[in-house]
């Protein structure tokens, strides 16, 4: 039986790793502002909803209260906002409000910061602990993407990884950073990798991919570690 904490799950890709990953007998602390329709599956897994809203600080006292003392195999951490009308063709950086700024940044950074600083002593009680955050090709270099603060927050969460591992390698706890391209995420996950592709004409990455890659770096041996894995879409030339 494994024991996972997924954040950011009510929806998209976070959503198809609550349905997804686990199997039957697991528990899965499930971390989102709303509540998700997967708390209503009768599949064998025990589904477990935190709700906390990362733009409050109080939100890493709030989930690691949850989890109280109990044993943590897997985080993922799988959390980002971006600016308004960011993706749009008529973004301007100029235009960003300061406070949104400043949102992005404690969602995107300081939250997973503390909020993972607070589930260590969970995960360190694990015989193999795995914790994998979900980043962006847009925080990779030289990708032509002008969002200012949403592209500094996925390099910073390249940073988080790599002095992470650092700081628990002794623990034998592997940390790795998947950087996924454009995703079809809108495409329910119980619907299918055929037909995100269909939907999409094969331009956005179905999230069964990131699935299967997730599952096999959870399945690995706590020899190994994976530091990074960058996925972009085939046809994305910006990454």
């Amino acid at each position: 039986m494994k024991k996972y904490i997924i954040f950011g799950a009510s929806k998209g890709l976070g959503d198809a790793f609550v349905k997804g990953l686990p199997k039957q007998g697991d528990q899965v602390w499930v971390v989102s502002r709303n509540r998700p329709s997967s708390l209503d599956l009768k599949d064998g897994v025990k589904r477990i909803w935190i709700q906390a809203d990362l733009s409050q600080q109080e939100a890493s006292s709030r989930i690691a209260n949850a989890v109280a003392e109990d044993v943590i195999d897997v985080i993922i951490y799988n959390v980002g906002i971006w600016e308004q009308d960011g993706f749009g063709d008529d973004y301007n950086f100029d235009n960003d409000d300061p406070a949104e700024i400043a949102r992005i940044i404690q969602v995107n950074i300081t939250s997973t910061i503390t909020c993972i600083q607070s589930l260590l002593p969970n995960i360190r009680k694990s015989e193999a602990g795995k914790i994998i955050f979900i980043g962006s090709t847009a925080g990779l270099d030289h990708t032509n993407n002008s969002q200012v603060s949403f592209v500094a927050s996925k390099f910073g969460l390249r940073g988080i990884t790599n002095a992470l591992r650092e700081h628990v390698r002794q623990d034998q706890i592997a940390v790795t950073c998947i950087n996924p391209g454009e995703l079809a995420a809108e495409i329910p996950y119980e619907e299918g990798a055929e037909k995100a592709l269909s939907a999409y004409d094969s331009t956005r990455i179905p999230v069964q991919d990131i699935l299967s890659l997730v599952t096999c770096v959870i399945g690995l041996s706590k020899a190994a570690c994976v530091k990074e894995i960058n996925i972009p879409a085939m046809q994305d030339t910006n990454a």
